[in-house]
C-alpha cells in the first residue's frame, strides 16, 4: 500500500508543479483553445487524446470523485476542492478560472500533506 501511496503523492506533486509553473496557459500549437485543468495534463491517462482511450476509473483521482459525478465526461472536474464543496466544473462554469486554479492548488497541497502523513504513520 505504501508504494502505491507514494506513487499517488508523486503524481499529485507533478500536477501541483505543472499548475505552479503556469502549465495550463494557452498552448503554442492551439492558442485559441483553453487548456482544461487535469484533462490536458501529462498526469491524465488520456492526455492528447481526442477520444478517451482509457477509462477514468483507472486514474489515481477516481477515488476523490463523488459517486454522483462518476459518469461525467471529465469526472475529476467534480472533485470537491474546498470546504464549500466547489469544484473545477462549478468554478469554470461561472467564469472563475483563476479561482479554480487557486482552489485546485490548495486541494493538491492539502491532499499531498494528508497522504504524506499516512505514509509516515505506516512506516
Amino acid at each position: 500500500m505504501s508504494a502505491d501511496l507514494k506513487d499517488i503523492i508523486e503524481q499529485l506533486k507533478l500536477q501541483r508543479d505543472i499548475l505552479k509553473d503556469g502549465g495550463y496557459g494557452r498552448s503554442v500549437r492551439t492558442p485559441w483553445k483553453e487548456e482544461r485543468l487535469f484533462r490536458d495534463s501529462v498526469t491524465c491517462l488520456n492526455v492528447a487524446e481526442e477520444v478517451k482511450k482509457h477509462p477514468c476509473n483507472e486514474c489515481l483521482l477516481w477515488e476523490y470523485v463523488p459517486e454522483e459525478h462518476k459518469d461525467e465526461d471529465i469526472p475529476c472536474h467534480f472533485i470537491p476542492l474546498d470546504a464549500q464543496g466547489r469544484s473545477i466544473a462549478e468554478l469554470e462554469e461561472t467564469g472563475k478560472r483563476e479561482e479554480a486554479e487557486q482552489a485546485l492548488l490548495e486541494w493538491l497541497d492539502s491532499t499531498i500533506e494528508r497522504l504524506e502523513k499516512q505514509v509516515l504513520s505506516h512506516q
